[in-house]
C-alpha cells in the first residue's frame, strides 16, 4: 500500500448514473493520480462490492476498496464470501473498510434492530474475527470432497495481509473509544473519522472534529494500538477542498453554517479541511504527518479533481 513520499491520496464514488459514466469516472481518478477508489455502504446508494468489482475492471493500477461496510448489515460468513470473490476478481487490488454503522434510520428502513454503540462495536469485533477464521480455515470442510473431484479450488482471498495474515488490508474507521480500539489492534489502516454525534440530535447527526480533538483522538487510537502504533496506515476522509487565495474569507464562510459549529480559526486548523492554495495545502498536509501522523489522505468524490495540484506538490516535496 505504500506511495511515493510514504503519504496515499484517496477518493470515493459519489452516485451511479450509467455504466459509461462509472467507467469514466474511475480512469479520470487513475488519471489523476490518485492511489485507492472507494465505495459507501449507504441505503440509496450503489451496492459496494459490485462497484468495487467493476472498478477494478476498468482500472489497472489503484487499489478499491470499501469506506465503510455498516458491519450490522451483513453476515460475517457472506461478508467472507464477498470479500474473498472481489480480492480475486480485482486481482488482489482489494482492501476492506470495515464500520459498526451509524445511521439509525438505514437501520429502520433495513427492518435491522438497532442497538446501542458498544453492542454495535461487538458486531464489529465479532465480525472481523470470524472473517478471519474462515479464510484460516482454508476453506470449508463440507466441500472439501467436491472440490477435490472437480479440480475447484476452495474460495479464499489472494491477499495474505488483513484479518490475521489470511486476507485483504482491513481497515477499521471510526470516533469513538470502542471502534477505535479495534482499529488498535486489528486494522492495516486506522481511519480517525473526524466526526462526532450532536448531543440530543438522531443518531448519526454528526459535527466535525476539531484540531484538539483530533489530537485526543489519534493520542487514544495510538496508545490503544501500542507496538503497532508505527506499523498500521492513519488515514484521515476529508470533507471538503476550497482551493482558493484568500483562505480567511474562505474559512469565515464555513463557519458561519450553523451545522459546523467552528470558529475560523479551527475551520483553518482541522485535519478533515482543506482551504486555501495548491501550495498552503500541501504544507498543512505534510505538518498534519508531523502533528498526528495521518499519511493517508480520502477526500470526497466531488473534490477530487480540486486536489489534485495539491497531491502533486505533495510527491514533489516528499519524493
Amino acid at each position: 500500500m505504500s506511495a511515493t513520499g510514504g503519504f496515499r491520496f484517496s477518493t470515493n464514488i459519489f452516485g451511479l448514473r450509467s455504466a459509461a459514466d462509472f467507467a469514466a469516472y474511475c480512469r479520470r481518478v487513475e488519471e489523476l493520480g490518485y492511489d485507492a477508489l472507494y465505495s459507501a455502504d449507504h441505503l440509496g446508494g450503489a451496492a459496494p462490492f459490485q462497484q468495487v468489482v467493476a472498478a477494478a475492471a476498468v482500472t489497472s493500477r489503484i487499489r478499491v476498496g470499501t469506506l465503510v461496510l455498516n458491519v450490522p448489515f451483513w453476515n460475517p460468513a457472506l461478508l467472507a464470501r464477498e470479500i474473498a470473490t472481489a480480492d480475486i476478481l480485482t486481482e488482489g487490488r482489494l482492501e476492506v473498510g470495515l464500520g459498526s454503522g451509524h445511521m439509525k434510520w438505514e437501520f429502520d428502513e433495513a427492518g435491522i434492530g438497532w442497538v446501542p454503540a458498544g453492542a454495535r462495536a461487538d458486531r464489529l469485533s465479532d465480525a472481523i474475527a470470524e472473517v478471519g477464521r474462515i479464510f484460516a480455515a482454508g476453506g470449508y470442510e463440507q466441500r472439501k470432497a467436491l472440490e477435490r473431484h472437480f479440480g475447484i479450488p476452495p474460495l479464499l482471498p489472494l491477499q495474505r495481509r488483513g484479518f490475521g495474515g489470511f486476507g485483504p488490508p482491513l481497515l477499521v474507521g471510526g470516533t469513538g473509544d470502542r471502534v477505535l480500539r479495534i482499529a488498535a489492534r486489528s486494522a492495516d489502516i486506522v481511519a480517525v473519522a473526524g466526526t462526532a454525534q450532536v448531543a440530543g440530535k438522531p443518531p448519526g447527526t454528526f459535527r466535525m472534529c476539531t484540531a484538539e480533538e483530533t489530537d485526543e483522538r489519534v493520542r487514544f487510537a495510538r496508545s490503544a494500538a501500542g507496538d503497532r502504533a508505527n506499523a498500521v496506515e492513519w488515514q484521515a476522509l476529508v470533507q471538503q477542498v476550497i482551493v482558493t487565495a484568500d483562505r480567511r474569507t474562505a474559512a469565515e464562510g464555513l463557519a458561519a453554517e450553523d451545522d459546523l459549529a467552528m470558529t475560523a480559526a479551527q475551520v483553518l486548523e482541522t485535519p478533515f479541511l482543506f482551504i486555501g492554495t495548491a501550495d498552503e495545502i500541501a504544507s498543512q498536509i505534510l505538518r498534519n504527518r508531523e502533528r498526528y501522523g495521518f499519511t493517508h489522505y480520502t477526500v470526497h468524490g466531488p473534490f477530487a479533481e480540486a486536489l489534485t495540484p495539491v497531491i502533486e506538490r505533495v510527491r514533489a516535496r516528499t519524493s
